[in-house]
């Protein structure tokens, strides 16, 4: 048995050193309560930019490029060291951490952004680092598409460890990348909410005979800054609720265990046992002995995608990546 906890918190929107020790907070706290596997909801550093579901395309232009402003000067920049403070707070209470963040990569670009998942183990180690597949609609006009590099599945002290973000999990061959690699502890973090959204999370259960974790984004207006720019506009005062969360967890077989917490902050605490994934896909394993690798198969490209560098590029080449 290994107690999992889910992080229904807005965070300091828009403040990604605030935010971060928000959740350096909570960490602690639900360490103290005995949890082993902490999971915060999609871009919780420093915040989904719910916003680009009210603006109007092309007619709040200035609104929109203030906030993108903001949001690219507190997104994350990985390899700058940025998550440090949840390194150390991972390896001080032997936890491990699961976080949404918007990700900054000067590597990559120096302007795009991605909507990223970072699975941090109880030593305070980078165990995985994904970038969301497909930005849905709005999306786009802020993150950048991800790649393959991140579509693994990760051992912890709490299992076998996979992450797919919001409408990922709608890509039937990304959930197959997972459950063929044994995924037994299926984290969902999601800015999604309502039936039919819990009604996916109980089927991926049933598919792939795992735990699903589903952290969903709760934010209210008074969430929202001070000086956040018209927001009477895009949030009337008579509007309290932004996003009500849904967290969630479902047990193999698709029984909703614990939530969803919907409409208000909080956790969702619960005890998962591995040994139930072993028994269900007794009956069901669709990458075992319920697959036929005779007739399908499933390649992924897990290079990550590099930017060219217009410097000293041979045009006959098409640039290197990374595995």
């Amino acid at each position: 048995m290994a107690m999992v906890a889910l992080v229904q918190q807005a965070p300091v929107i828009l403040d990604k050193e605030a935010t971060l020790e928000k959740a350096v907070a909570i960490i602690g706290e639900l360490a103290a309560q005995g949890a082993e596997l902490i999971v915060f909801p999609e871009a919780f550093i420093p915040g989904y930019p719910a916003w680009i579901w009210r603006l109007r395309p092309g007619g709040d232009w200035g609104t929109s490029e203030t906030l993108h402003k903001r949001l690219y000067r507190n997104s994350v920049d990985v390899g700058a060291g940025d998550l440090q403070p949840l390194f150390a707070a991972a390896r001080e209470n032997h936890v491990t951490v699961v976080c949404g963040l918007n990700e900054l990569d000067p590597s990559n670009s120096h302007a795009t952004l991605f909507n990223s998942v970072v699975v941090i183990g109880p030593e305070g180690r980078l165990l995985n680092h994904h970038r969301k597949l497909m930005p849905t609609n709005p999306e786009r006009m802020v993150w950048g598409f991800g790649d393959g590099s991140g579509l693994n599945v990760v051992e912890t002290p709490v299992g076998r460890v996979g992450a797919l973000v919001c409408w990922e999990n709608y890509m039937p061959l990304a959930r197959y990348a997972l459950y063929a690699q044994g995924v037994e502890v299926y984290i969902a973090p999601t800015y999604d909410s309502g039936e039919g959204w819990i009604g996916t999370m109980q089927h991926i259960a049933r598919e792939g005979r795992c735990w699903v974790l589903c952290c969903g984004v709760a934010i209210e207006r008074a969430d929202l800054p001070a000086d956040f720019p018209e927001l009477d506009a895009l949030y009337p005062p008579e509007e309290s609720w932004i996003n009500p969360g849904d967290s969630l967890i479902v047990a193999p077989g698709g029984s909703v265990v614990a939530g969803p917490l919907s409409g208000e902050k909080g956790y969702v605490l619960y005890d998962i046992d591995l040994e139930q994934v072993t028994t269900a896909r007794r009956a069901l394993d669709v990458t075992g002995h319920y697959s036929r690798p005779d007739v399908f198969t499933l390649e992924v490209n897990k290079l990550r995608q590099q930017s060219l560098k217009v410097t000293g590029i041979d045009p006959n080449q098409t640039g290197g990546s990374d595995r």
